[in-house]
């Protein structure tokens, strides 16, 4: 028998008014999904005309609206995001959600929201290297109830975290790689791991399948060479927002959850339906409920 895996959905912060997309957040919750994410960026090329709102205040208010289903960033980054106040803005929500959040965590793309703040962009091996840093910082910074650090990229000094999360001994991590630097990353800090799989995003089913195995094996490798078990990581494949092919039919999508459980994944992201027709589309629903 086929093991199940859990579904997660992404509901994109353009969705106007708030109130709208409030009602996705609870349709998600009442669909059994597992956790409702948000992009965390200022925005978004694809939807720069759109409005777009903060990731931190719309986790708070789908706290308040929802009572079971989890809630987190996919993904933030540092492209705009220090340590030390989004280390407290994590904690207060895991507080305001009664122990719901999750941080899916990313090094950021070169796009806007590396620029928005008058930085200039940074190649993609030092993007990785503050990821580093940065992620160290947030993990210590969700621990310990006091500390003080000083880093290449961050500085905290005596940072206070209290009370602390609800979830001990801090919020999970869910770390975004596609690289051998990046798993090395994900198995030092993270409880679970998000891929869209391949770079590009015109890549067919069967290099997306080949992609996720293989990235998945190398975890296994990160994983060995920090002593953790590979069950200890939760595995999340992210189909991306366009991605109509898996769900073609009833069996394709069953098919393409049973592939993902054989490479050892826990968990399949949607994107939530949307009413420009992005999305998940709405007529498969019932048979993507079926196959979770």
């Amino acid at each position: 028998m086929t093991r199940r895996l859990d579904l997660s959905a992404i509901v994109l912060s353009d969705r106007h008014p708030v109130r709208d997309l409030l009602n996705d957040v609870v349709e998600v919750e009442s669909f059994g999904a597992r956790t409702v994410w948000f992009y965390d960026h200022l925005t978004w090329p694809r939807f720069a005309d759109r409005p777009w709102h903060a990731t931190v205040p719309l986790l708070a208010a789908a706290a308040a609206a929802t009572s079971s289903v989890r809630l987190g960033t996919q993904v933030a980054s540092p492209n705009f995001r220090h340590p030390v106040t989004f280390a407290k803005e994590l904690m207060t929500l895991d507080h305001v959600s009664a122990g719901r959040i999750e941080a899916g965590l990313g090094a950021g793309t070169a796009g806007p929201d590396a620029v928005v703040l008058g930085d200039a962009p940074l190649t993609g091996s030092r993007r990785i290297a503050r990821f580093a840093e940065w992620l160290g910082l947030l993990d210590r910074l969700l621990r310990e109830p006091v500390m003080t650090a000083y880093g290449e990229w961050y500085t905290a000094v005596d940072a206070h975290q209290l009370p602390g999360c609800v979830q001990p001994p801090r919020i999970p991590f869910t770390v975004a790689a596609t690289g051998p630097k990046g798993f090395g990353l994900v198995a030092r800090y993270g409880q679970a791991w998000v891929t869209f799989g391949p770079t590009n995003p015109d890549a067919s089913s069967a290099e997306w399948f080949e992609a996720l195995r293989t990235q998945s094996r190398r975890l296994d490798d990160a994983l060995a060479e920090q002593g953790r078990d590979r069950g200890e990581v939760r595995r999340i494949a992210q189909f991306v927002l366009d991605a109509r092919w898996p769900f073609e039919s009833a069996d394709r999508y069953r098919d393409t959850v049973g592939q993902l459980a054989e490479y050892g994944f826990d968990e399949v992201t949607v994107h939530w339906a949307r009413p420009d027709g992005h999305g998940v589309p709405r007529d498969a629903l019932p048979y993507v409920a079926a196959a979770h």
